[in-house]
């Protein structure tokens, strides 16, 4: 009994030379751990006699309870003492400067990109996303794009040393999911593309675009315009001037390019339009053979066609932005006019 009272006051006489969580967790094993003091005593209670046996278990349970009792007063001293020094450290906060709350929103490329999505989903289309970085044979010649194509020259690009490229076109995805899908298959792949070009109000060296692509048995171009007029019409929100003009793209046959009637000048002519009062927003045409058959499609039973709509020029004609930079700008003064709704 005398051992019990002197290691509970060597415990007290302790409490004033632990400052720290280490310190306390390391006398809490010292005294209540597995091989503690406290528990080295209960199992001594076999040696005392047995009308002893009582008292000691009490007196020993009392300390054990003193020690816990202390152990837990010290450590909610030491977490005011850390909380007061952080408090000191804490800068002061004046809360009497006036605050204006400005709310952040979504980036026009993506509120297009959502809704382009959203719409082709309804009509029953996967979305896939691709890679920015691709081979050659996925950029180009999957595509019918072969090396000494002349179709080359119009998209100078930025290569990587391993042979590696920027994708120029979301096309790049057209011969990877038409070997992961196969046929019948309803696709568009949106994404980031890079190209080596001239920089104009409507042109840039960093742009979005979302592919597109349907192949079917007996799919013509009667089906290219509905699908592309019902994706504008939901788009936009309302019916919209469009036409097609006759265009080449190597991986189509025949080649179409989709124009929308330019909304700053309602037709008349300016800058972003080239004052030609149309605006180029999708080229297309019919899927050629040699894309398919390279997709690993039967090309006896199947049909189908492609776009390539520019989400950088959609996104400028729905949120009313005059120059392709500002997409890839940070200058929230001419992005708050695009705010998400």
């Amino acid at each position: 009994m005398l051992k019990i009272e002197e290691l509970l006051t060597k415990f007290e006489n302790s409490l004033g030379t632990i400052e720290t969580d280490e310190q306390l967790n390391s006398v809490r094993q010292e005294y209540l751990g597995k091989s503690g003091h406290v528990t080295d005593a209960m199992k001594q209670i076999k040696d005392v006699p047995n009308d002893q046996k009582k008292a000691y278990g009490e007196a020993v349970n009392k300390i054990k309870v003193k020690i816990e009792e202390g152990l837990q007063g010290l450590k909610q001293k030491i977490q005011a003492k850390a909380l007061e020094k952080k408090l000191k450290n804490t800068p002061k906060v004046d809360l009497t400067i006036p605050y204006t709350k400005q709310v952040g929103s979504l980036h026009p490329i993506t509120i297009a990109e959502k809704k382009v999505v959203e719409v082709f989903r309804s009509m029953g289309f996967i979305v896939e996303d691709g890679y920015e970085v691709e081979t050659e044979y996925n950029n180009f010649e999957a595509v019918n794009v072969p090396k000494d194509h002349p179709a080359r020259d119009t998209q100078d690009t930025f290569w990587l040393n391993n042979g590696q490229v920027l994708r120029t076109h979301t096309s790049a995805n057209q011969n990877r999911v038409m070997k992961t899908y196969g046929a019948p298959l309803r696709a568009i792949f949106p994404g980031r593309c890079y190209r080596n070009e001239a920089l104009d109000a409507s042109h840039d060296t960093t742009f979005w675009q979302c592919e597109g692509m349907v192949i079917d048995e007996n799919i013509n171009v009667a089906n290219l315009i509905f699908f592309m007029k019902t994706m504008l019409t939901e788009v936009f929100g309302k019916e919209i001037e469009v036409r097609l003009r006759p265009g080449f793209f190597p991986f189509t046959e025949p080649s179409f390019e989709l124009d929308c009637s330019c909304p700053y000048c309602e037709g008349k002519g300016c800058k972003v339009c080239k004052q030609g009062g149309w605006i180029e927003l999708c080229p297309c045409g019919m899927i050629h053979p040699e894309v398919l058959k390279m997709g690993g499609i039967d090309t006896d039973k199947y049909q189908g066609f492609a776009f390539g709509l520019g989400l950088s020029r959609l996104a400028m004609m729905n949120k009313n932005i005059s120059t392709i930079r500002v997409m890839n700008g940070c200058k929230l003064k001419e992005l708050k006019q695009a705010k998400i709704k």
